[in-house]
């Protein structure tokens, strides 16, 4: 009786932990919609405005960007790794901590490497190994353009006083909620255009290209890193909604099969007990 106990009691347990993670999977899915319609609604105007800044720029000096464009020798590299803080979305922190490795393992082995973490899992596991100059995890607790542009300040800041060579931002991009695809990005500096561009259109620009272009700039920026960390937050709800899910259909079959151990031991008791009573009577009568 002490082993049908135990199965019962691993039952139960196991049918806690399934009400936790339909819970989980419940909460992530609907909080996925919300991030995934946001996501979605933004890329458009993200990507019409970098093919605005390139349209412009280059019918402009390769210059036209200002300090942002300058192209250094790269001896100091900084990279901005977004994950997330919470746990129990799958491979999806540890994804973006291998792409991180990798990157710096075949592109900067040579070269200094700091980091900037948005994300508590990111930044626990690779500081360990790395130094990080900044922790942003506190954007994800009011997730707005403006707390994300201060993020995307800094770095320009940091890139203008010479202080990195170049930056790199690591992140996952939501394609749907199974999948998520690791990407590393040049933040700064500004790629140029591969290519010729031409335009067809004759515009009147007020007031100048120039100016116009070096206003852009730094909005295009701070669209470009709010964009990654709004794909990074609806990737994760992804992840976590997936793992959740797979985590439920695996706690129900393996209480499926303790159930059958169960009514087997069960049944087997009694049939014990039935065959001790059949023998002490055939005993009495004899």
């Amino acid at each position: 009786m002490a082993n049908l106990k135990e199965i019962r009691n691993r039952i139960t347990s196991i049918g806690s932990t399934m009400q936790i993670t339909k819970a989980m999977k419940m909460v992530s899915a609907a909080k996925l919609k919300k991030a995934q319609d946001a996501i979605t609604a933004m890329r458009p105007y993200s990507s019409k405005l970098t093919q605005l800044l390139q349209s412009l720029s280059a019918t402009l000096d390769s210059d036209a960007g200002g300090s942002f464009s300058t192209q250094r020798e790269v001896n100091k590299v900084l990279l901005v790794v977004i994950t997330s803080n919470r746990g129990l979305c799958g491979g999806f922190n540890s994804s973006i901590v291998k792409e991180t490795l990798k990157t710096i393992k075949e592109n900067y082995a040579d070269k200094t490497v700091e980091l900037l973490t948005i994300g508590k899992k990111g930044n626990d596991i690779l500081s360990k190994t790395y130094k990080v100059i900044d922790n942003k995890s506190d954007v994800y607790d009011d997730l707005t353009f403006d707390n994300v542009a201060k993020v995307a300040e800094k770095l320009m800041e940091l890139y203008v006083d010479e202080s990195y060579d170049k930056i790199e931002v690591i992140y996952n991009q939501f394609k749907n909620a199974a999948t998520q695809i690791p990407q590393v990005e040049q933040f700064l500096p500004i790629k140029p255009v591969e290519g010729d561009v031409t335009t067809n259109t004759d515009y009147i620009f007020e007031p100048s290209k120039e100016e116009i272009v070096l206003a852009l700039i730094p909005k295009s920026l701070k669209t470009q890193l709010y964009k990654s960390v709004r794909d990074s937050f609806a990737s994760e709800h992804g992840a976590r909604m997936t793992a959740m899910h797979k985590a439920t259909d695996n706690a129900t079959e393996l209480r499926d099969d303790l159930l059958l151990t169960y009514n087997k031991a069960r049944q087997a008791a009694i049939t014990n007990e039935i065959l001790e009573i059949v023998g002490g009577a055939e005993a009495l009568n004899n």
